[in-house]
């Protein structure tokens, strides 16, 4: 909902249906005054460190992250410079404890130096061309200060948390440096942590430096930084027939975050086409709006998950991962709190793209239960007719236990 409660009254339309009319100043379509709306996030950086390899490993890893995305491999070994392509930045570490020769070496080859706070100001226009950096050890309230110092200040500040195994510390510096315009990397100890730390605050660090135990994990952690899908093609569906069954299983889906007015899950009886139903974000006659739920559709329905993947609204569970996705195409993941499935009479909905193809999904035949159309138009699923325009996604690969396959399969 809108930061304040949208009167609901019932009229008589042209049509002669009842319909809802909302507050047109309350914005009922926009995500502006969303108490949750998160900020657009950038690309998260992955950073590589390669200190301590040597050999064919320290090789396999720097050609795997040079064709993954990965941009930046830190290194104690001025040799191995000359292994690391254009695409990358090469980065060192150094404190107080470095040996002057070996920084005078690193200086040389690499394009951004990160010097430890204490002696950071050592380095500050030492060549033509060299960027730098500044690292900070978080190991009480004092250094976490100087962290919280250091980033709003510094173009790139690289923060290792050595006491506090919780996100606090790095929520507490993700808030005092809000309004930076440096980045901030955060050293992970594995992919899950650096889930974790990309999404802390709904902002996360800029990056995470990640020490990979063996050739795939820089794949793992790229998967994790970039996210497989940032965005959707959503496009128009006609309503051509709308067909209402008797009674079926139903399932909502109760997800663990506070989803917005314009977001929804993509939904289908088929996995070459989807639908967008809405979150029960809207206002709703004789209940609260539940802003965590979308009512879904039949138990047999996919819907899209992480990876490409399609699943059954059956095989969800708590601690499920599915796709949100936003009537401008924006995703993300949200985890499944819950599902309830009750039984409900049904509404078979087929739609038609543009060039014809159909799309099917069933839903709970109800009022409060609706589709996004294009500009975050809601449509009520009784209030349907044909003609009327909802948005929805195509794929063209056919499914085998969720994952796309390319040979023949035929659904009706």
């Amino acid at each position: 909902m809108t930061g304040r409660q949208i009167p609901w009254f019932p009229r008589e339309s042209d049509n002669g249906n009842t319909e809802r009319i909302a507050a047109e100043s309350a914005g009922k379509n926009s995500t502006n005054n969303h108490p949750h709306n998160p900020k657009v996030r950038k690309m998260k950086s992955a950073w590589i460190d390669l200190r301590g390899f040597a050999g064919e490993l320290a090789s396999a890893v720097i050609e795997e992250s040079a064709h993954l995305g990965v941009e930046a491999v830190v290194f104690d070994d001025p040799d191995l410079a000359g292994k690391v392509p254009p695409n990358l930045t090469k980065v060192a570490v150094v404190n107080g404890e470095t040996p002057t020769t070996l920084i005078d070496r690193l200086v040389e080859v690499v394009d951004l130096l990160v010097a430890d706070h204490s002696i950071a100001e050592k380095f500050e226009g030492l060549r033509p061309g060299l960027r730098t950096g500044v690292l900070v050890r978080v190991l009480d309230e004092q250094t976490l200060d100087v962290a919280c110092k250091v980033a709003n200040r510094a173009e790139v500040t690289l923060v290792e948390f050595r006491q506090d195994p919780s996100k606090i510390p790095l929520e507490i510096l993700l808030a005092a440096a809000d309004q930076a315009k440096g980045s901030i990397v955060t050293v992970v100890e594995d992919i899950e942590d650096a889930k974790i730390t990309i999404g802390v605050l709904e902002r996360g660090s800029d990056g995470v430096l990640f020490t990979p135990k063996r050739v795939g994990e820089v794949t793992e952690l790229v998967e994790a930084t970039h996210g497989q899908v940032a965005s959707l093609d959503l496009e128009p569906l006609e309503i051509v027939q709308l067909q209402h069954l008797g009674l079926g299983d139903r399932v909502c889906v109760d997800t663990c975050s506070h989803l917005r007015p314009n977001e929804g899950i993509l939904l289908g009886s088929y996995s070459s086409g989807l639908m967008l139903v809405s979150s029960e974000t809207h206002p709703l006659p004789y209940m609260p709006t539940r802003p965590f739920r979308v009512n879904a559709a039949a138990l047999s329905t996919y819907t899209l998950t992480p990876g490409n993947r399609t699943q059954y609204l059956s095989e969800l569970h708590c601690g499920s991962e599915i796709l949100a996705v936003s009537t401008d195409g924006s995703v993300r993941t949200v985890i499944v709190g819950r599902i309830k499935m009750e039984s409900r009479p049904m509404l078979r909905i087929e739609a038609r793209t543009a060039s014809g193809q159909l799309v099917d999904m069933v839903g709970q035949d109800d009022w409060h239960v609706r589709a996004l159309g294009p500009g975050g138009s809601v449509h009520n699923f009784t209030e349907l007719r044909k003609g009327d325009v909802i948005l929805g996604h195509t794929m063209t690969d056919q499914r085998h236990v969720g994952y796309a396959i390319r040979e023949f399969l035929h659904e009706q």
